[in-house]
């Protein structure tokens, strides 16, 4: 993937480093475009307003994400799907924009043809799918180490994935591809309340519980599905929070796709402290439906590996249209 990285803290702000891949898509060299600012690519097709829209993020030190038509060397155009992403030093000072770009001309000139985007962008998908399922299963997609650089690298993936599912056609990869980011999401809350507390050694699993169910919830847009919450303050230790969130995530999520696919039905989640034991517990009453195997074989990794890693008990239980999950671990006093 195209990639640059500029430098806000000198004049105009201008190309520091830049791959192979950018050189190939603009027909520029690496000589031609350090020290350059990146308007080199702007030409007389090329919106204000979207140019105006990225600089008024960039000087505010946010992040942005925008479609812009650009231009090569030799002048001919291309639309560009443009990430652009801060990066911090400890002292939460801006030294560096991360910028990615995806070239998707084809797709932008040729909507009333989509058979070969379409091709393009389902192989493309396939092949990140299938890497980070093969990194979710190898590394049991468990973040070790909290610095800001994660924080960096998680909205760049959850980057990646968004406009891969504005690409695809197909509604299996769609789902695949929803089913990752909601992932991404929940390890990017976790890091995000993290570095906003006073004491990084512990997380307060009440409170992120809190937060993931309603955004999931939100996310939906379905009045039919009734939640209730029984959620107290439970801290656990800052190790234990990544693999914890994925467990939330995956329990929360499938009894969701339940009630999504039946006409509705009742959520009921639970997080409690008994002295030195944890309980999370997902009820749900919905009709039951037949799993998707990929997506449940892929669910039950995550959940297993993950409760392995902080050395939990995971008990189901069906009766009928009423599932419980209760998941009990032992914590520090």
């Amino acid at each position: 993937m195209p990639m640059i990285i500029t430098d806000p803290n000198q004049p105009d702000n201008p190309i520091i480093f830049c791959n192979g891949a950018f050189e190939r898509l603009t027909g520029y060299s690496n000589d031609e475009l350090i020290g350059r600012n990146c308007r080199i690519l702007q030409g007389p097709g090329t919106s204000r307003e979207t140019v105006a829209a990225v600089r008024d993020a960039l000087a505010g030190g946010r992040g942005v994400s925008v479609d812009i038509l650009n231009y090569k060397k030799d002048g001919s155009a291309f639309w560009n799907a443009l990430f652009i992403s801060p990066v911090w030093d400890r002292q939460g000072r801006i030294i560096y924009f991360f910028a990615s770009q995806l070239d998707f001309t084809n797709i932008k000139s040729r909507e009333a043809d989509l058979a070969s985007p379409r091709h393009q962008a389902e192989e493309e998908v396939r092949d990140r799918t299938n890497d980070l399922r093969a990194a979710l299963a190898a590394k049991t997609v468990l973040i070790h180490e909290v610095d800001h650089r994660v924080r960096n690298n998680l909205l760049t993936m959850a980057s990646i994935v968004k406009m891969q599912l504005r690409l695809t056609r197909d509604h299996g990869q769609q789902n695949a591809l929803m089913a990752v980011l909601n992932r991404i999401e929940a390890i990017s809350i976790v890091q995000r309340k993290l570095f906003t507390t006073n004491d990084v050694t512990r997380f307060d699993l009440g409170d992120f519980v809190y937060e993931l169910v309603l955004d999931l919830l939100g996310a939906i847009k379905r009045d039919d599905i009734r939640l209730t919450l029984d959620i107290s303050t439970a801290y656990v230790p800052a190790a234990k929070a990544s693999p914890l969130a994925l467990i939330v995530n995956e329990l929360v999520g499938d009894a969701l796709r339940r009630g999504i696919r039946d006409s509705g039905g009742d959520i009921h989640v639970v997080v409690k402290r008994f002295n030195d034991r944890l309980l999370i517990r997902v009820e749900d009453i919905s009709e039951p439906v037949s799993p998707d195997e990929v997506s449940s074989e892929l669910g039950r990794l995550i959940l297993d590996r993950s409760a392995q890693q902080v050395g939990a008990m995971i008990d189901r239980k069906r009766e009928g249209r009423h599932t419980t999950v209760d998941l009990t671990l032992r914590v520090e006093s």
